[in-house]
């Protein structure tokens, strides 16, 4: 008679674990080489006085305390909420009621190409290099001969000709405008891509009892795919945050701060007025206030799918 060992089941689950270790090293090596690393980094010199060159010294959390009062800072956290609106909120609604419109109404009347070739040029935007599309709209928004202005003499409404980058009234609004029209694509294809996992019965079960196409879009499209916005939501959200190439490009931060965000702020603290250590801080902030937001969306997102099963 064969005589079986008892394996201890805790041996048996760390050795399972430790299996897994070889997979997940790279992506460890990677995360501590490219995030952890420098952000340990960069919480260590926002604790100290440092001008880029030469021995840090260290002023503990004077920088944060600084922070704290500091009007300018408060103020471009304001216009970064702006750009969360249009660069997540916004689009994210947009590309939903097109998506259903695309998938819905034109795949049926015109054929699921027409619809494809539809969300091509919509999405087109996202290909554009940000430098490339922001420099195309300070064209077109150039006070003396942009096209903005001249598409308005055109029509006869040359008086609402306006120099729409250059005034700290407009400014905020234009470059929400354009990031608008930039970021639409994306919640488009992913909605789109959501949509396709819907059953098509509960669309022609409630076409059937009298819904109408809102009712059908608001209780059914919206419901079945609230991954895929919460997604959006998350990823928009962040991007919307590390806003500084938009605002380099389209305004850098003027005119008067009217359009400075706090990555291009501590950008200007960094390599403008060298005070890395409280450029430092300001992009510890931000990087903190990011990884809190990441953290609700998932924890939100479990909620809702637990919820809804």
């Amino acid at each position: 008679m064969t005589h079986m060992t008892h394996v201890p089941r805790v041996k048996v689950r760390a050795h399972g674990r430790l299996a897994y270790l070889p997979y997940l090293l790279p992506g460890l090596v990677l995360f501590a080489g490219v995030i952890a690393i420098p952000f340990a980094m960069n919480v260590g010199i926002s604790f100290t006085r440092w001008a880029g060159v030469g021995t840090p010294d260290w002023a503990g959390l004077h920088n944060y305390r600084e922070l704290a009062k500091d009007g300018e800072f408060w103020a471009s956290f304001r216009h970064q909420f702006g750009l969360v609106v249009a660069m997540s909120l916004i689009p994210a609604a947009i590309g939903l009621v097109l998506a259903a419109a695309l998938s819905d109404v034109i795949a049926r009347r015109f054929g699921p190409r027409t619809a494809s070739v539809l969300r091509a040029c919509i999405y087109l935007p996202q290909l554009l290099p940000i430098v490339v599309a922001g420099i195309v709209w300070s064209w077109i928004m150039a006070p003396e001969d942009g096209a903005a202005n001249r598409l308005l003499a055109a029509v006869g409404l040359d008086s609402l000709a306006h120099d729409w980058l250059g005034d700290p009234k407009t400014a905020m609004w234009s470059v929400m405008v354009v990031m608008v029209w930039f970021q639409i694509g994306f919640p488009l294809v992913i909605f789109m891509s959501g949509m396709q996992r819907v059953d098509p019965s509960l669309y022609e079960a409630a076409e059937l009892d009298g819904a109408s196409w809102w009712r059908r879009f608001w209780h059914i499209t919206v419901t079945q795919i609230r991954p895929e916005i919460f997604v959006v939501l998350l990823i928009t959200t962040i991007y919307s945050l590390k806003s500084f190439p938009q605002i380099y490009v389209l305004t850098k931060g003027g005119p008067g701060g009217a359009t400075n965000v706090p990555s291009y702020y501590s950008y200007q603290n960094f390599f403008e007025k060298t005070e890395v250590g409280y450029g430092a801080s300001i992009a510890s902030v931000l990087t903190i206030i990011t990884i809190v937001l990441a953290i609700g969306f998932i924890r939100v997102q479990a909620r809702s799918q637990e919820e809804a099963q």
